[in-house]
């Protein structure tokens, strides 16, 4: 009897874990088919989804929206024009120099706190401070995957 018990546990645990691996692979998927989907857009278009995430989420005015859609497509355009620069380094093999690296490191803090003052200037009080969760959370998620990665290498 007791083997029938210890059988029938070992089946159930092995069932469970068989089907988490399978929901894994479905969100890698989802989430691969999103980032292909999003470097295929224009920076135009990523401005405009961005913008109308940011309205839904903060309750934006018709005047803020124009001005986040302006600064979002202001952001999106550099941002593509980095990547495609990284992308044309890559292919080449190159590797940025330690004084190229900081360059880097720094240009891209210096453009977040340009967009953070941006940001305090067209939201409002609450709204900045919603804003600014948000910003964490997206921080903090990144950060896991980020160690999830290191982990699987």
């Amino acid at each position: 009897m007791k083997n029938i018990i210890y059988a029938l546990a070992i089946l159930f645990s092995l069932n469970v874990v068989a089907q988490e691996g399978s929901d894994r692979t479905d969100r890698k998927e989802r989430r691969e088919m999103t980032k292909e989907f999003m470097q295929n857009l224009t920076p135009k278009e990523i401005a405009t989804l961005h913008t109308k995430k940011l309205t839904l989420a903060l309750d934006l005015s018709d005047s803020q929206q124009t001005q986040v859609l302006a600064l979002q497509t202001k952001v999106a355009t550099e941002r593509k024009a980095k990547m495609e620069a990284y992308k044309a380094k890559k292919e080449k093999v190159e590797k940025p120099t330690q004084e190229e690296r900081y360059k880097m490191m720094n240009e891209h803090l210096d453009a977040k706190i340009a967009h953070k003052k941006s940001m305090k200037q067209i939201l409002s009080d609450e709204q900045y401070l919603r804003w600014e969760k948000m910003q964490a959370r997206k921080a903090k998620g990144k950060k896991k995957r980020k160690g999830k990665r290191k982990k699987q290498e």
